[in-house]
């Protein structure tokens, strides 16, 4: 459900791992391209999708006898799609959200909104996160990622479902702390982006994406997740690929605010939805919610919705006061703010 980027990429895995699969999008003029020429041209140009995947603009027609239903649209327009087609999931379907989003106003993980907003139960609701830069997907390049689900018997199904060459999953049952993962990442990816448009070098960027790390391990402990669940792919995999990579788009939509644009005019230039941009207040107001000190969240909230300028949140990050980078204390300690 979604003729994204991401959505159109993982509907190639789900071919080649030898599936029928069904797209739903809004645009007329996409779904005819993909049946009629097999082109996503939008995101894909030169990918070349399979005859076993087709496309559709009735979600009632894609949704019918599905065994997995795979949600790819943009997080924040999550809950109103599923107030419209949300009941016509199969009642023994699987549910797996690709999104990495948290939902502005509530501060809901895309699990929750899907448990709330279309009634499926968690034990059919789950989740894959890791690094997985679409354009390196459709390229067939070898990728790996994790799929979390409170049924460990789901999430391995969703994993035989899923497994190809060029694709491996693994599974894990903390649905908190792999979706925690893959939303605090995106953030962080944006002061790593605006490093890189500042011209700062490696030694500024590693040390926003380790201490980054610490900022995602944290509220992820607060919030019940296991700690090591941010030393796999949802958590360090992920930051790296999405900190590191000139094609995330969380990283270049920093990258550009650094060079001296103005949110809107980024925003403008901005394809794809940019989901660190779009859930750093929310991440902000889970982190206060649960006491727990997240800085450079905060300061790009700051640059994202309060105006500020890039240069002045490093000269305002570096000017905090020094402390150990590691609390002595509890197991559950992951670094001092």
């Amino acid at each position: 459900m979604g003729l994204g980027s991401w959505g159109t990429a993982f509907a190639l895995v789900l071919a080649d791992a030898g599936h029928e699969v069904r797209l739903w999008g809004r645009s007329a003029e996409t779904v005819a391209l993909v049946n009629q020429s097999r082109r996503n041209a939008r995101f894909h140009p030169d990918l070349d999708l399979p005859s076993a995947i087709t496309a559709t603009t009735d979600p009632v027609a894609a949704l019918e006898s599905a065994d997995l239903v795979v949600l790819a649209v943009p997080a924040q327009s999550l809950r109103e799609n599923l107030a419209t087609w949300g009941a016509a999931i199969p009642a023994d379907a699987i549910t797996l959200s690709l999104m990495k989003g948290l939902e502005r106003g509530s501060g809901a993980r895309m699990s929750e909104v899907v448990q709330a907003a279309a009634g499926c139960p968690p034990d059919r609701i789950a989740v894959l996160s890791g690094p997985n830069l679409a354009r390196e997907v459709v390229r067939r390049q070898p990728t790996a990622s994790v799929i979390a689900c409170v049924d460990d018997g789901a999430a391995e199904q969703v994993q035989a479902w899923t497994v190809t060459p060029y694709f491996r999953p693994y599974t894990n049952a903390d649905v908190v702390g792999v979706e925690l993962g893959g939303v605090v990442k995106n953030v962080i990816a944006l002061a790593t982006g605006m490093a890189e448009g500042m011209g700062f070098g490696d030694n500024s960027k590693a040390a926003i994406m380790t201490r980054g790390l610490a900022e995602m391990t944290r509220l992820g402990v607060a919030m019940k997740a296991d700690p090591l669940t941010f030393m796999g792919l949802a958590g360090v995999g992920d930051l790296i690929a999405t900190c590191s990579s000139p094609l995330s788009r969380n990283r270049t939509f920093g990258e550009n605010l650094g060079k001296g644009m103005t949110m809107d005019e980024v925003t403008a230039i901005t394809a794809q939805t940019a989901e660190g941009v779009t859930s750093c207040a929310a991440v902000l107001e889970l982190a206060q919610e649960h006491g727990v000190d997240m800085p450079i969240t905060e300061h790009v909230s700051g640059v994202v919705s309060q105006g500020w300028a890039p240069r002045d949140m490093v000269t305002s990050l570096m000017s905090r006061v020094a402390k150990p980078e590691w609390r002595q204390g509890a197991p559950s300690d992951v670094g001092s703010p």
